[in-house]
């Protein structure tokens, strides 16, 4: 066993290597000082980061997809709780179909459900509405809180739960007290999951934006469509440094490990 350790731990550290270095190389292509994709070897320069700012689209398209993704995020929150704790606690029927209805957005490609939003909204005349892509990008993200919710909530003891009841409390006051705190971490970290999903959500976003709801990830597509330069890595580089920064604020708050096995 402890023979295998090291050749297991390079094998690893392969894996992580590969994964990391496209984001490490996009990195540093953004501080570029040239025109075209280059690593920089001489020099650094934060001119593509000044040059977002001079592209008024882009500023609009970040505040889209912040806001677009904030409100998805949150409504599959408000969706998830409610559903999660009615699948892990009772027994009805249609529990397996209600989860399974949940789940099934996470089999559908994205490039289906764009399609088939398309036609959707072109026939009730709702193409180019805020709300409906709103719509569309909770169906896609409540999978994903509804994953974290429910192994929050297999993995707590009920056992306060139960005197709480017992002692008179309202289901109200049981899970405002003592349910909601239990399980905060995968609330928690399935809000951020969404958030993250939905901010960088492309391929179904492109069937169904407006020219006045262009999210960032359509409106980069776009770009890159047209010109070719380092701006994109720019871009890119501050959309993995927000992202960084969400996880790391996510693990000092409540620690990854805890929401990954749902248990605080």
């Amino acid at each position: 066993m402890h023979r295998n350790g090291p050749i297991a731990l390079f094998f690893h550290g392969l894996v992580v290597a590969f994964v990391l270095a496209p984001l490490v190389v996009i990195c540093l292509v953004a501080f570029t000082p040239e025109n075209t994709l280059s690593i920089p070897t001489t020099s650094f320069s934060l001119r593509w980061f000044a040059a977002i700012f001079e592209h008024p689209d882009f500023v609009q398209s970040f505040y889209n997809s912040l806001w677009l993704a904030t409100l998805a995020a949150t409504i599959s929150i408000l969706l998830a709780i409610p559903a999660a704790l009615a699948i892990d606690r009772y027994d009805f029927p249609g529990r397996d179909a209600l989860n399974g209805l949940f789940l099934s957005p996470l089999i559908i490609p994205h490039l289906v459900l764009g399609v088939a939003f398309l036609r959707l909204f072109a026939l009730i005349g709702a193409t180019g509405s805020f709300f409906w892509l709103v719509f569309t990008h909770v169906i896609v993200v409540t999978p994903y809180v509804m994953r974290l919710v429910m192994a929050a909530l297999s993995g707590m003891d009920r056992s306060a739960e139960q005197a709480a009841t017992t002692l008179g409390a309202s289901h109200w006051t049981v899970f405002r007290r003592i349910t909601a705190p239990m399980i905060l971490p995968g609330i928690t970290g399935g809000w951020l999951l969404a958030f993250i999903n939905s901010f960088d959500e492309l391929t179904m976003s492109i069937f169904v934006t407006s020219p006045q709801t262009v999210t960032l990830p359509v409106r980069m597509y776009m770009y890159a469509t047209e010109s070719i330069d380092p701006m994109m890595a720019a871009v890119s580089a501050l959309m993995i440094a927000l992202t960084a920064a969400a996880m790391l604020v996510l693990d000092r708050a409540f620690g990854l490990d805890k929401i990954l096995v749902g248990q605080k």
